[in-house]
């Protein structure tokens, strides 16, 4: 999710006295933003996120968990955020069951950590959406249940994974990733080979919406106090700064359900052929 990371980095350009006076009317907006009506709006890519801000929340381990979406027309869009356990099936399905209740459709894809409760939550609540974990979590997963003189050499190798011209060779790269490692650091490789979600989705979507589908980074938010809140004005107020999708016009086609193969659509060349 690499939006969040310039709304939520330290270079936000708030006060540190901002926060506390702010709070009680962000607190409004926050709650008033959780109930709005989402039935204009369309989201076909969905980043789902856990961002740890650097004060504590309600509860230990809490987080702020975080939607953002690709609407239609290939701008990004915060969908909605609470605070919430990251590996808790409960947190996030809250927090996606609002969603369709405000009018909100199943996405074609959401792009997450890797946490298996977000995963859960979304087979209930969006059955039809397809998932892709997030490359950068997994390779920091995968390196660190390897030594460290291993991990120069695995973080390229899986480099090698993700950045692959297409499918196959992306799963050729899997295929030596494991023969290299797998012997020594098999718990290592099985992060990536048992893994039951496609970790490969991306490659079913365009090409140059690749960029965007398999990672994602996001930095804890520095606030003093409020930090739900705190998160939630940022993210709003980077709005009119949020990038589109690359190549916004191959948003609806996703929607549409075309299809893609290794980022190519093929149905339109498949209909010339004919």
């Amino acid at each position: 999710m690499p939006a969040l990371e310039q709304f939520l980095g330290s270079t936000a350009g708030l006060s540190p006295a901002a926060p506390t006076r702010l709070t009680r009317q962000w607190s409004d907006d926050h709650a008033t933003f959780q109930q709005r009506d989402l039935t204009d709006r369309d989201f076909v890519h969905v980043w789902a996120d856990g961002v740890h801000p650097k004060v504590r929340l309600g509860q230990a381990y809490c987080c702020v968990l975080v939607l953002l979406g690709v609407r239609l027309d290939g701008t990004k869009e915060l969908i909605a955020l609470t605070e919430g356990l990251r590996e808790s099936t409960e947190s996030w399905a809250d927090l996606l069951r609002a969603c369709p209740r405000r009018g909100m459709r199943d996405p074609e894809l959401v792009v997450g950590d890797g946490a298996m409760g977000l995963w859960k939550a979304l087979a209930e609540v969006f059955p039809t959406t397809r998932h892709q974990w997030c490359w950068v979590h997994k390779a920091r997963n995968v390196t660190n249940a390897l030594p460290k003189s291993a991990q120069p050499g695995a973080t390229r190798a899986m480099r090698e994974i993700y950045t692959a011209e297409d499918r196959s060779h992306a799963e050729k790269a899997i295929e030596v990733f494991a023969k290299t490692y797998g012997a020594k650091w098999p718990k290592a490789v099985t992060k990536i080979t048992n893994d039951a979600e496609d970790p490969l989705a991306f490659y079913d979507f365009p090409a140059e919406h690749c960029i965007h589908l398999r990672t994602k980074v996001t930095r804890g938010a520095s606030s003093p106090a409020a930090a739900l809140t705190m998160v939630f004005k940022l993210v709003e107020s980077a709005q009119d700064r949020r990038r589109a999708i690359t190549a916004p016009h191959l948003v609806a086609l996703v929607r549409s359900r075309a299809r893609f193969e290794n980022g190519v659509l093929v149905e339109r060349e498949e209909a010339v052929a004919a």
